[in-house]
């Protein structure tokens, strides 16, 4: 008998996730030697567990799934949900039970560092209950942080975003006669590989952004007054980008310096408003035009800098529950 595939995504969605669900469809169909039917999650392992999955094949019988390739954000939904660290957890009786009556053999997990996490339970429990299902995670995420990977899909659209995006606020930016400052605040909790995407904006006409900061080295506000300083003895008009995860030598978010972050599902702590926090301190500090700008998630998920798009979205008839 066949083996089926199961397919989900998780966390953030990017311009470009569906491509690696295409992929996972794409080769399900062509192998039909050695796989029955292609299934796939709706809004992740949450949704899964709620009975909620959608049939696949049915779907690439009916649509040009093609298309799944220049489709932003996630076509099957996603979520944020973190399976106990319990291995011995219900919940996981209740997966691998719904695994079996749905004939499983592979299940294929897109999503980032959390989603990986998921994957690699998954994959503990199987050796336990001695299941031959195999688990896969499919690697997606605008932070490149994932470990034995060269680069993340989702990496490259955002950082073209990002330099697209920061050439044209600079170039807003530096239109007038008088000094101003203006700080972009862009994503990156312990990766600053999104934020370092911005000195493409550079060009042989402007050295903006003038100052950039990751989160992999600490910040410290007398240095950033110091060389903001010495950017606006050079400039006119200074742009910086900052990560929204920029932290103390201390360790203590610079978002936090005006208030306290909030928590998200996964007990991480959701970042926002460093840019805000320095806007002010500028302004209180050099007694100048001072503007923040928090590119937020556009620039996760625009696909305005990719194909012409024609979007895919699930009809609820194709739905189907356990």
């Amino acid at each position: 008998m066949l083996k089926n595939i199961l397919v989900g995504q998780s966390g953030g969605p990017t311009a470009v996730i569906n491509s690696s669900l295409y992929g996972v469809i794409e080769e399900g169909l062509r192998n039909k030697e050695k796989i029955g039917t292609v299934y796939g999650m709706v809004h992740g392992i949450e949704g899964f567990l709620a009975g909620n999955f959608i049939n696949l094949s049915e779907v690439a019988d009916n649509e040009p799934i093609d298309r799944l390739k220049i489709t932003p954000a996630s076509f099957l939904g996603s979520c944020r949900y973190m399976l106990p660290e319990d291995l011995g957890d219900k919940v996981y009786d209740k997966l691998f039970d719904a695994f079996a009556q749905m004939n499983i053999g592979y299940v294929f997990y897109i999503g980032g560092n959390d989603s990986m996490d998921t994957v690699s339970k998954l994959s503990r429990v199987a050796l336990l209950k001695k299941s031959d299902i195999r688990f896969i995670g499919v690697p997606k995420t605008i932070d490149n942080d994932l470990v034995m990977t060269d680069h993340t899909p989702g990496y490259g659209s955002t950082a073209k975003y990002v330099a697209s995006t920061l050439r044209e606020i600079i170039l807003d930016a530096t239109c007038y006669a008088h000094p101003s400052v203006t700080i972009v605040e862009l994503m990156g909790r312990h990766a600053g590989w999104v934020t370092a995407a911005s000195v493409l904006a550079r060009t042989e006409y402007s050295r903006n952004p003038y100052l950039i900061y990751m989160p992999e080295h600490a910040f410290d506000m007398e240095e950033f007054k110091k060389s903001l300083k010495a950017a606006l003895e050079q400039e006119t008009a200074v742009v910086v980008c900052v990560s929204e995860g920029i932290a103390d030598k201390d360790g203590r978010f610079i978002c936090e310096y005006a208030d306290a972050a909030s928590v998200d599902g996964f007990g991480h702590k959701m970042l926002t408003g460093c840019g805000k926090y320095l806007e002010n301190y500028v302004k209180a500090e050099f007694g100048i035009k001072c503007r923040s700008i928090e590119l937020n998630l556009p620039q996760r998920c625009s696909s305005l800098l990719l194909q012409q798009q024609i979007l895919m979205k699930p009809k609820k008839q194709e739905r189907q529950r356990l």
